[in-house]
């Protein structure tokens, strides 16, 4: 991810890359004084490091990195205190839409009379499962009325999957899916510098790639 964000960031004439920090070359966070926005896709431990850059430069931090403890995510809601802070388990706007279509449905549809599950797919080398996109859009789910259960996320890792989200909803006689596919990698990319874009300037406070859509 770090290497397609830079190689599109370089065709982006409101894009300046200030530093590229990795776990190899940590150290240069040191170095960094005036920047706008930090983009982490990461680790547990670089993500805390993007938290600790945000804080000494008063930057703005879109993070991409899934599978969080819950320290490192009360650590970014402190930051959103005083830093403008994205929080992007998955910075795709088609995956923005299908949030707001989720959560629609289940206000539409109701609390009783119909059964909801999750079926994600990603490449085999995936670590955390569920993924964070199946989890926020159990979120979206459930803040539209439904109720649902661990049991009706099922995750699958095989292959090279990039990323596959679909919702399946039953009712009596009618079913409806809602399904999102990712078909490379550069879409993450390409919403993450859009995301990054919009984030800069930003009051204090705490967003998810929904926001952009307005």
């Amino acid at each position: 991810m770090g290497q397609r964000i830079d190689a599109l960031a370089i065709d982006d004439d409101a894009v300046h890359v200030a530093a590229r920090i990795t776990a190899k070359n940590s150290s240069e966070s040191a170095r960094i004084s005036t920047i706008d926005v930090i983009i982490d896709f990461s680790s547990e431990e670089g993500t805390r490091n993007a938290i600790s850059i945000a804080r000494a430069t008063g930057a703005a931090l879109l993070v991409g990195t899934t599978g969080l403890s819950r320290e490192v995510d009360g650590a970014l809601r402190e930051l959103a205190k005083i830093s403008a802070v994205l929080i992007a388990p998955n910075t795709s706007l088609g995956v923005a839409v299908t949030k707001r279509l989720a959560r629609l449905a289940a206000e539409l549809l109701g609390p009783s009379g119909w059964s909801v599950d999750i079926i994600e797919s990603h490449h085999d080398r995936k670590k955390d499962a569920p993924s964070g996109t199946a989890l926020a859009l159990a979120r979206a789910l459930v803040d539209g009325g439904m109720s649902l259960e661990n049991r009706q996320i099922h995750a699958i890792r095989a292959g090279d999957t990039i990323g596959e989200h679909e919702i399946r909803f039953a009712g009596p006689s009618e079913r409806i899916h809602i399904m999102h596919q990712a078909v490379t990698r550069d879409l993450f990319a390409a919403g993450a510098l859009r995301g990054a874009k919009w984030l800069a300037g930003k009051p204090a406070g705490l967003y998810t790639m929904e926001d952009i859509l307005g």
